[in-house]
């Protein structure tokens, strides 16, 4: 689905998770909730594939990935090659990812960002667009990358 919003979290962020579904839902937005279904130890790598499977796949355009610290989750994102995840702090860094660099999933880290702060950077995410021109070029790099001498 074009609109549907994919997110996915490990343990440490289920309570963050269900807070912006909960938020997301509320906006209209359609969201296909990847898990955990609770707060019991899971593994974050196995979420961000799920996460970015789902993008890949075109069940969802967007994304949410949430981990302790959004480090880990956001790398198991990135991992697929149609996905480009930005770990985001606050709205500036959550615009500048999807204006500059067309990411389509966004990973914060629940023990590091509160609930509202969280909720106005996927917000923020979701409202602006790819800037394209200037930045079309690099980001086409991120998805088809070349290692030459140049690009080193």
């Amino acid at each position: 689905m074009a609109d549907r919003i994919a997110i996915a979290s490990d343990h440490a962020a289920f309570e963050l998770k269900s807070a912006l579904v909960e938020h997301l839902r509320g906006q209209g937005h359609d969201v296909l909730d990847l898990g955990p279904e609770g707060a019991q130890p899971v593994d974050y790598p196995d979420y961000g594939y799920k996460l970015a499977s789902a993008i890949a796949s075109g069940d969802a355009a967007r994304g949410v990935a949430i981990c302790g610290s959004g480090i880990g989750i956001s790398i198991a994102v990135n991992r697929n090659p149609a996905a480009r995840a930005a770990l985001v702090s606050e709205p500036l860094s959550a615009r500048l990812a999807r204006e500059h660099n067309d990411a389509n999933v966004i990973a914060m880290g629940a023990r590091l960002i509160g609930i509202e702060m969280a909720k106005a950077c996927v917000d923020t995410f979701l409202a602006t667009p790819f800037g394209g021109d200037r930045h079309l070029r690099r980001v086409e790099k991120l998805s088809n990358p070349i290692f030459t001498k140049e690009s080193a």
